[in-house]
C-alpha cells in the first residue's frame, strides 16, 4: 500500500519528477536520462500500470484520491496529495485531469528483436512533433500494426504529450530506435520486409494498387510533417506509395495519412 502524503510546499524535493512539465527542451533531455516518464490522467496511468511500467510516485489533487484509491492501495510508491494551485505551481500548467504519475521506463528492445516477431511495421523518420507521434501510435495500435521503428531524431513516444494524445497506445505497440539512419533500413530489408515509402509524389503508386496487405512483410515509412521523407530514405525504399487525393488537396497531415495507410497495409493480411 502506498503512503498518502500531503504536500503544501511547491519546492518540496519529493515533487522533483513533476517540475517544469511545460519546458519541452528540459523534459525531453531529463526524462530519458533519469529513466522516467509522466503519465497524465486516470486512464493513461492505469494503462501504463497494465503494461507493466513501475510507478515511482503519484501526484493527486484531493478529488482524485477516491477515484485512484484502488491504485493507491496496490502500489508501494508514495502518493502526494496537493491542491490544484500547488500542482500548477510545480508543473507549470493547470492539471485539469488532476492525476499525474511518474513511471519508470523499461529498456528498449533492439530493432532486430522487434522485427523477428512482426509482419507489419511502421518506420518513422524525423517525426519530432509529440502530437503526431501520439496520433500515429494510437492509429498503429488500433489498426493492427505490429511494431514501430524510429530514426535517431524522432521525438520521444513517452513524452507526456505523446502519451496523452495516444491515450496510452504507446504502451501497446512495441518500438525501438534505429542506430544509424538510413543505413539500418537495410537490416529491415534483410529481415524480409518490403520497404514502402509513403509520399505524395506523383511518381508513387496508389497505395490500393500496390496492395501492401498482400505482402508477407511490410515496413511502411513515414516522414515528418511538411518535409516528408528525406531523399536518402526515398532512395532506400523498395517502392513509393501515395494516398490518392481529391478536390485539389495535395496531402494529409502525417497523423491522418498514417491512419489511412495503416488500414491499407493491415486489412486482409494473412493470419499467422
Amino acid at each position: 500500500m502506498a503512503d498518502l502524503i500531503t504536500v503544501d510546499d511547491p519546492d518540496d524535493p519529493r515533487l522533483s519528477d513533476y517540475t517544469g512539465l511545460t519546458d519541452v527542451e528540459l523534459r525531453r533531455k531529463r526524462e530519458p536520462a533519469e529513466g522516467l516518464f509522466i503519465a497524465e490522467g486516470e486512464k493513461v496511468i492505469r494503462r501504463a500500470r497494465h503494461a507493466g511500467y513501475e510507478m515511482r510516485s503519484m501526484l493527486l489533487s484531493a478529488k482524485w484520491i477516491d477515484v485512484m484509491r484502488d491504485v493507491i492501495d496496490e502500489v508501494p510508491a508514495p502518493v502526494y496529495a496537493v491542491s490544484p494551485e500547488l500542482a500548477e505551481q510545480v508543473t507549470g500548467y493547470h492539471v485539469h485531469r488532476g492525476a499525474l504519475a511518474s513511471m519508470q521506463r523499461k529498456p528498449l528492445p533492439t530493432a532486430g528483436e522487434l522485427l523477428a516477431g512482426a509482419r507489419r511495421v511502421v518506420v518513422m523518420e524525423a517525426v519530432n512533433d509529440h502530437t503526431n507521434i501520439g496520433a500515429i501510435f494510437r492509429s498503429a495500435a488500433a489498426l493492427g500494426m505490429d511494431a514501430v521503428l524510429l530514426s535517431p531524431d524522432c521525438a520521444d513516444p513517452l513524452y507526456r504529450r505523446s502519451v496523452k494524445v495516444s491515450m496510452g497506445a504507446v504502451f501497446s505497440v512495441p518500438y525501438a530506435r534505429l542506430g544509424i539512419w538510413p543505413r539500418d533500413l537495410e537490416a529491415v530489408r534483410e529481415a524480409g520486409f518490403t520497404l514502402l515509402a509513403l509520399t505524395p509524389d506523383e511518381k508513387a503508386a496508389a497505395i490500393d494498387e500496390a496492395a501492401p496487405h498482400r505482402l508477407e512483410r511490410v515496413a511502411l515509412m513515414l516522414g515528418a510533417e511538411g518535409e516528408g521523407l528525406s531523399r536518402q530514405a526515398l532512395v532506400a525504399a523498395d517502392e513509393w506509395v501515395r494516398i490518392p487525393m481529391a478536390h485539389g488537396v495535395d496531402s494529409l497531415n502525417v497523423g491522418a495519412a498514417a491512419a489511412v495507410a495503416f488500414y491499407a497495409v493491415a486489412t486482409g493480411r494473412p493470419e499467422g
